[in-house]
C-alpha cells in the first residue's frame, strides 16, 4: 500500500442545508466534489445567495485538478460561477448537469473560459492520482450520479443526493449492482446523504404522483395551474403527458420553467406531442377547461411567475374563480411564510389550491432516501468508515447513530463538520485539525457584489434598533456651535418627546461640545466620536437600546 495521506475536507454542506462542496486531496493533487450555494436565513438582510468561502482552494490553486458535479441542483452547482471566476479549473458533469452549468456560466460571461468535460455513468475517468467511476442513481432530477473514487489507499464512495427509486419515470434504474460490487471488493469510506434520515421506511417512487395527477386532471373544471421546481423534469414530463391525455393545451410560464423544459427536450428527456404547447399569450384564446399552465415560483419567491399571478400582476397568467392551482413541491425550511402568503392570495381568488398536506396519493414525493434506503446502501457497501454528509447537525448525528447500530455492515462511524480535515492513511482514519472556512454573501441586485459581514451587521443593527443622527452646525472660522443641535431619529422607539427625552439628548450633545476644546472641535473625526460615545451612554442608560448613532457636522 502506498504511503501517504488522503485528506477529505468539506468546505460546506455539513451542518447546514445547501452549499455542498468537498475537497479530496492526495499529496499535491486536489479534486472538488460539487460547488453549491445556499439560500440565506432571514437575518442575512438583503442577501440573495450564500456561497462557500474557498480560501483553502485558492491557497492551493496550483494543486486543484478539477470540480466534479454529482447533479444539477442549485445546492450542488449554484456557486460554480463565483468559484470559477477565482479558480479556473476543468468541470466534470453528466450531459444534463452540464447543460444547466452552461446557462449559468453564460450568464456570468465565463462560458468561453471554462473547460467542461462530459461524464457518463459507468465510464471511468482519471484526474491526477484519482480514478473516478460515476454510478447511476435516482433523485428528483435526471442524470444524477454517485461517485466511486479510487485513491491510492482505497475506494471512497460519495453518494451525492439520491433515493432508491425502483420505477423511475425515465427508466434509468438505480445501479444497485455497482454498489454491491464495490462492497465485495472493499470500500474504505462511504459518504452518504443525510437529508431524509428523520423519515422512516422508504421514499415513494416518482410514479406515486401519477395517480394524484390523474385525479386532479379528471376533477379540474377550469384552468389548471401546476407549479413545481423547474428542475423536476420527471414532474414536468408527467404534467405534460397527463395534459395531452386530458386534451389540454400546455403553456410554460416563468423563465426557469421554460429553460429547464427546453434543455430536457433537447436532450430527449421530454417529448411534447405536436400542437400541445402554446405560448403564454395564447392562454386566453382557449376555453378554460382546455388549458394547463406549468408555472414557476413554487417557493413563493416575490417576483416569480406564480407570486405575480396570485395578485393579478402577470401579463398572461390570470387566476380566476374555479381555477385549480397545484403546488407539487416540498416547502423548503424558511420559505413557509412566503409560500402560505401566496396560498392565501390564491384562496382570495376562489381558486382550488392543492398542496403537499400529507394526503394520499401524494402530490409531491421527496428525492432523498429515507431510513430503509440508507440502510440498504450501507449494507451493500459495507464500508470500513462511514461519514454522514449533507444536512444540519441533528441529521448528521441521527445518521451516524443509524449507521452505528448496523453492526457487521460498518467498521467505524465518524462525524465531521464543514472545515474539519479527515485524514486516512495505512494506520486508519482520524480528524487532523481544521481549516478556515466561511461563507460569502452575494447581493445579486448589485451586480453580484459580495456583501461584507460588516454591512450585514449594520443592516441588522438598523433593523433592530434604528438610527439616531445628531446634527451640529459649527462655524468654520470661530469653531463656535451656531445653534442647538438637531437630533433626527428613525426606527427608534424612544422618538416620542413626552418625557423630554429629545431635549435631554440635545443637552447631552451640548455638554459634550462645551467640555471640548477649540482644537477638539476643529478635529471633526474626534468630536464626532466624542458625541457618539456620550450619546450612546445616555441612550443605553435610559432605554437599554443601542441604535446606530452617526453624528453629522455642518460647516457654516
Amino acid at each position: 500500500m502506498p504511503t501517504g495521506k488522503l485528506q477529505v475536507v468539506p468546505l460546506g454542506g455539513l451542518g447546514e442545508f445547501g452549499m455542498n462542496c468537498m475537497a479530496i486531496r492526495w499529496a499535491d493533487d486536489i479534486i472538488v466534489i460539487d460547488a453549491g450555494l445556499m439560500f440565506p436565513e432571514a437575518e442575512l438582510l438583503g442577501v440573495d445567495i450564500v456561497v462557500p468561502d474557498i480560501a483553502y482552494l485558492i491557497e492551493n490553486r496550483d494543486h486543484v485538478r478539477g470540480i466534479i458535479l454529482t447533479h444539477g441542483h442549485e445546492d450542488h452547482i449554484g456557486a460554480l460561477p463565483y468559484i470559477l471566476s477565482d479558480l479556473n479549473v476543468p468541470v466534470y458533469g453528466t450531459e444534463f448537469t452540464l447543460a444547466y452549468v452552461e446557462g449559468k456560466l453564460e450568464e456570468h460571461g465565463l462560458l468561453d473560459d471554462v473547460v467542461l468535460n462530459e461524464i457518463q455513468a459507468g465510464e471511468r475517468f482519471k484526474i491526477g492520482p484519482f480514478t473516478v467511476n460515476p454510478i447511476q442513481v435516482t433523485h428528483s432530477l435526471v442524470d444524477c450520479v454517485a461517485l466511486a473514487i479510487h485513491t491510492p489507499i482505497g475506494v471512497i464512495i460519495h453518494t451525492g443526493d439520491f433515493k432508491v427509486d425502483p420505477t423511475p419515470t425515465d427508466n434509468r434504474l438505480f445501479d444497485l449492482h455497482s454498489f454491491a460490487e464495490y462492497g465485495k471488493e472493499g470500500v474504505l469510506a462511504l459518504f452518504q446523504d443525510s437529508t431524509n434520515v428523520e423519515r422512516r421506511g422508504y421514499t415513494p417512487s416518482e410514479r406515486a404522483v401519477r395517480a394524484r395527477f390523474q385525479e386532479i386532471f379528471a376533477r379540474a373544471e377550469r384552468r389548471l395551474f401546476i407549479s413545481c421546481f423547474s428542475s423536476s423534469i420527471h414532474r414536468i414530463k408527467l404534467a405534460i403527458d397527463e395534459a395531452f391525455e386530458a386534451g389540454r393545451k400546455v403553456s410554460l410560464v416563468g423563465r426557469s420553467m421554460m429553460e429547464s423544459t427546453e434543455i430536457a427536450q433537447d436532450l430527449g428527456y421530454i417529448e411534447i406531442p405536436e400542437g400541445v404547447l402554446i405560448h403564454p399569450s395564447q392562454i386566453r384564446d382557449f376555453p378554460p377547461e382546455k388549458v394547463c399552465v406549468l408555472i414557476s415560483g413554487t417557493q413563493g419567491e416575490p417576483m416569480s411567475a406564480l407570486s405575480r399571478a396570485a395578485v393579478d400582476n402577470h401579463k398572461h397568467a390570470r387566476i380566476q374563480p374555479g381555477d385549480t392551482v397545484v403546488l407539487s413541491s416540498r416547502i423548503i425550511p424558511g420559505n413557509e411564510k412566503a409560500i402560505y402568503r401566496v396560498v392565501d392570495h390564491l384562496f382570495r381568488r376562489d381558486a382550488h389550491v392543492i398542496y403537499d398536506d400529507g394526503s394520499q396519493p401524494p402530490v409531491h414525493v421527496s428525492g432523498h432516501a429515507s431510513q430503509e434506503e440508507l440502510k440498504l446502501i450501507i449494507n451493500l457497501v459495507k464500508p470500513r468508515y462511514f461519514i454522514p454528509i449533507h444536512g444540519e447537525y441533528r441529521q448528521l448525528k441521527l445518521h451516524a447513530e443509524l449507521a452505528g447500530a448496523m453492526h457487521g455492515s460498518v467498521g467505524q462511524v465518524m462525524m465531521i463538520e464543514s472545515g474539519d480535515v479527515l485524514e486516512f492513511d495505512e494506520m486508519g482514519a482520524r480528524k487532523a485539525g481544521r481549516i478556515a472556512i466561511g461563507r460569502i454573501c452575494i447581493d445579486s441586485n448589485s451586480m453580484g457584489d459580495v456583501v461584507e459581514d460588516l454591512v450585514i451587521k449594520d443592516r441588522r443593527h438598523l433593523s433592530e434598533d434604528g438610527i439616531v443622527l445628531p446634527i451640529i452646525a459649527i462655524n468654520k472660522l470661530t469653531g463656535r456651535v451656531e445653534s442647538t443641535p438637531e437630533i433626527v431619529m428613525r426606527g427608534f422607539a424612544a422618538s416620542t418627546n413626552e418625557d423630554g427625552f429629545l431635549e435631554q439628548a440635545r443637552t447631552t450633545v451640548m455638554n459634550t461640545l462645551e467640555a471640548s476644546s477649540d482644537e477638539e472641535k476643529g478635529d471633526y473625526g474626534m468630536i464626532k466620536e466624542k458625541i457618539r460615545q456620550d450619546l450612546k451612554r445616555f441612550i443605553v442608560k435610559n432605554t437599554s437600546r443601542r441604535p446606530l448613532i452617526m453624528p453629522v457636522i455642518l460647516e457654516i
